[in-house]
């Protein structure tokens, strides 16, 4: 008996435990806490940053390539002697500029002025040898085989007094076209033998300014075309195309093209570096301002824009043309809404508040107003 009280008791004190357990467990807030601590926060929207816009429709335009190249005179020719000799005299220094036939340097042709007088003589006597054997031959005191020996030996004389006045010629090392001395490399006294270098002789009369086009822009560009270059100097420079390469360089895939500028005046320096431009097609574009143009994380150079779902959009600048007024770019929509102030800030595909300038222009005359008012 005593037992079972003992036993009753234990189970209600151990189930009065057990409630008093829970009651504490509800009571602290941990119940639940675990579904809060899984439940997901609610979505918060990112604010939308405010940036400014102008909207403005392409114009027609004509693209012009532009591509930095290098100048160059027309013609190099490097002088030799075609004699040999010693130098007697100089008749041009470096940088002089020449008309053709003006002599550069000239070999001492004393010896050869003898042999010239020799030449002469020796084909006076054969052409006597020859008019005696002649009048023999008619009476038959010679041979027809005795004609022509006199015959040969007068025509080897000729070629022997050409061979001296075309010797004595070359004593004279002369400009071969109008142009300029780009260097000489002998002074008087120097003995040189056929073949020996003197000076490099330069057309600068005619600049060339030559570079190389991508396979693009090569297509829009034939012989005869007008186009300018741009000089280290700031000059402006204007000429036609003379020469369009027909075939792609291996290792660059480029086209050479070369264009004729005139310098009859010989101001223009060669082998300094130019800017090429080449009028191309006419396409539409939008003038902006260099400053608008942006970098991405490629390192492109483009513009901002604000899209038809009103997100900031990154578009590679095409520049169809460079003028003192702007840059006009092509490849975009003909009507674009540029973002003309924020640019820096906003990333391509963020939502935008596109803020018109005409609306910050009011803004601002109202509140110049209300100021003076």
């Amino acid at each position: 008996m005593q037992y079972s009280s003992f036993h009753r008791f234990r189970s209600w004190f151990i189930s009065a435990g057990i409630v008093l357990l829970v009651t504490l467990w509800v009571a602290s807030g941990q119940f639940g806490a675990e579904e809060q601590a899984t439940a997901k926060p609610a979505e918060v929207l990112a604010p939308k940053s405010a940036v400014r816009v102008r909207t403005q429709t392409a114009e027609e335009v004509l693209r012009t390539i532009v591509v930095n190249g290098k100048t160059a005179p027309a013609r190099v020719v490097h002088l030799a002697a075609e004699t040999d000799g010693r130098i007697e005299f100089i008749g041009a220094e470096r940088g002089a500029s020449l008309d053709r036939g003006e002599i550069i340097v000239r070999l001492d042709e004393r010896d050869r002025a003898a042999r010239l007088a020799q030449a002469e003589a020796t084909v006076r006597q054969r052409e006597v040898e020859y008019a005696a054997r002649e009048r023999l031959k008619s009476e038959s005191y010679v041979s027809e085989a005795q004609l022509q020996e006199a015959v040969a030996l007068l025509e080897t004389a000729k070629a022997e007094l050409t061979r001296a006045r075309l010797d004595l010629q070359y004593m004279n090392v002369r400009a071969p076209f109008a142009g300029a001395l780009q260097s000489r490399t002998v002074e008087i006294g120097d003995f040189v033998k056929r073949g020996d270098p003197i000076a490099t002789y330069v057309d600068n009369r005619t600049i060339i300014v030559s570079a190389n086009l991508s396979e693009f822009d090569a297509r829009y560009v034939k012989v005869g075309d007008r186009a300018e270059a741009r000089l280290a100097t700031g000059e402006t420079v204007r000429g036609a195309i003379r020469y369009v390469a027909p075939v792609a360089d291996e290792a660059t895939r480029t086209f050479l093209v070369e264009l004729e500028v005139d310098n009859g005046d010989g101001t223009l320096r060669a082998g300094g570096t130019a800017e090429l431009r080449i009028p191309a097609e006419t396409v539409l574009a939008h003038r902006i301002s260099p400053s608008l143009l942006t970098l991405d994380d490629a390192g492109n150079v483009g513009v901002k824009i604000v899209n038809e779902l009103g997100q900031a959009e990154f578009v590679v600048a095409d520049i169809a043309l460079s003028t003192n007024d702007g840059v006009w770019l092509a490849g975009l929509p003909e009507t674009t809404t540029i973002i003309t102030v924020g640019q820096g800030y906003v990333a391509s595909g963020a939502l935008v508040n596109a803020i018109p300038e005409s609306d910050v222009e009011t803004a601002v005359a109202v509140k110049g107003e209300e100021a003076e008012d």
